[in-house]
């Protein structure tokens, strides 16, 4: 009687879809090789796992630090100075920006997660890590050039 329910279980599961067997065969190894060649290669059917960048213009910058440091930013995060992020007025949060000091030609990336600045004439207010990064702590404000960075879905950050 215990070898006819095993064996009734077994028919059952087999019948009700239980137990899938997938197809290991020598072609779809050579397409998973060759995906994975081209993936090492630096791209996967045709495109590029590299971020392409939309020229934005020049802008008027600026940073902020210490005053706001460990305050909640206007997408609800706590605030890091030293975290390469920025604040604009209208860009949708998690926008990713290339902002380079046209004086030294310095460059970093950063990500809006703050609203501001609120002083006239400034379009984006740089965290501390990011103007000390451009050098320009100092000056306080300066002119920067601005690209928009547009991930693929491969080299997207997760946010």
């Amino acid at each position: 009687m215990k070898v006819y329910l095993q064996f009734l279980i077994i028919v059952i599961l087999f019948s009700a879809g239980g137990f899938k067997f997938y197809d290991f065969s020598y072609s779809n190894e050579v397409e998973i090789n060759k995906q994975y060649d081209s993936f090492k290669n630096g791209s996967i059917d045709n495109y590029s796992i590299e971020p392409t960048f939309e020229q934005k213009g020049v802008w008027t910058s600026s940073w902020y630090g210490p005053k706001f440091h460990g305050k909640l930013t206007a997408n609800g995060e706590i605030y890091d100075q030293m975290s390469f992020t920025a604040a604009h007025k209208s860009i949708k949060f998690g926008t990713y920006f290339r902002v380079t000091n046209l004086k030294n030609k310095k460059s970093v990336i950063v990500r809006i997660n703050d609203r501001g600045p609120y002083i006239k004439g400034r379009n984006l207010d740089l965290s501390k890590a990011s103007a000390l990064a451009l050098g320009m702590i100092p000056k306080g404000v300066i002119k920067v050039k601005i690209e928009e960075v547009h991930f693929n879905e491969l080299t997207s950050p997760v946010m």
